[in-house]
């Protein structure tokens, strides 16, 4: 795995201006990973984005409520820059995570 690319995930339900960030994103190299409808509308914007799916090998269940919870994603992001820790997600084929850009929705509203 080269490390030569970073990846920024993007997951979020206000997508007020998301194209804007995906573009600056895109523009500094970034590769940009999405999930659902922030990847819809990223691919409508023809901003390039990578879906969650590609990277998990897993579909978004219950609704989309659970798109992120995976090893894949959760060792992208929790491991250390440091040469142990990337040689051991390597092994399991797993890119570090650079940027996250997520908000939630409104709990109380949705009940």
């Amino acid at each position: 795995i080269t490390m030569s690319k970073p990846r920024a995930l993007v997951s979020v339900f206000d997508k007020t201006d998301i194209e804007k960030l995906c573009k600056f994103l895109d523009s500094k190299g970034y590769e940009v990973v999405s999930t659902g409808g922030t990847f819809d509308k990223l691919v409508a914007a023809g901003i390039p984005v990578t879906k969650i799916d590609a990277i998990t090998g897993f579909p978004e269940i219950l609704g989309g409520r659970v798109k992120t919870l995976h090893p894949v994603v959760h060792g992208g992001l929790l491991a250390k820059r440091e040469e142990s820790q990337l040689a051991e997600i390597a092994t399991h084929k797993i890119v570090p995570i650079d940027v996250v850009v997520c908000n939630l929705y409104p709990f109380v509203q949705v009940q």
